[in-house]
């Protein structure tokens, strides 16, 4: 049951951490906190699945290159300004000037300020997380955190007969 629940739990996670990055609170969009809750949908896998399941997960697999595309974005966009002569972080379109809409998303550079930290939060979460696994399992763990739910006697024991 818990795998069955960890396993329709993914999509949410991923759509609520979408719906934050986009709106957040306030309207204006939490990269860092839509990283979070997506890193947390994919840690649920981790803890149902264990390593290799959860592993094979395009999201996982693909975790540390979103890292640093993240970083990339997230330093291009504050160092842009500087090509122009303004100061760091000066976002565009400017204040009062016109700004293009995509629905009811503005497509102004904070924007892609925030994707570049969700994804720098949520490959390093993930990235994180990864580690973890691999060294529970390389210390004499079992390669599936799950394993032993579900199983046994509930004493604690192998439900081997007395």
């Amino acid at each position: 049951m818990p795998r069955k629940v960890a396993r329709l739990l993914l999509l949410p996670a991923l759509l609520v951490a979408a719906g934050i990055l986009v709106k957040g609170y306030a309207e204006s969009g939490d990269g860092f906190s839509a990283g979070v809750v997506a890193a947390l949908g994919v840690l649920l896998q981790y803890l149902a699945f264990g390593r290799e399941e959860a592993e094979k997960l395009p999201v996982v697999r693909h975790a540390v290159p979103l890292a640093f595309a993240g970083l990339l974005a997230s330093i291009g966009v504050a160092a842009a300004p500087l090509l122009f002569g303004d100061a760091v972080l000066t976002h565009y379109p400017p204040p009062g000037s016109k700004v293009v809409y995509l629905g009811t998303l503005e497509l102004i550079t904070a924007v892609l300020f925030d994707v570049g930290v969700f994804l720098l939060v949520f490959g390093f979460a993930v990235g994180t997380v990864s580690l973890f696994a691999h060294a529970g399992e390389s210390a004499g763990g079992s390669n599936r955190a799950g394993a032993g739910v579900g199983k046994g006697d509930g004493r604690g024991g192998e439900g081997k007969a007395e």
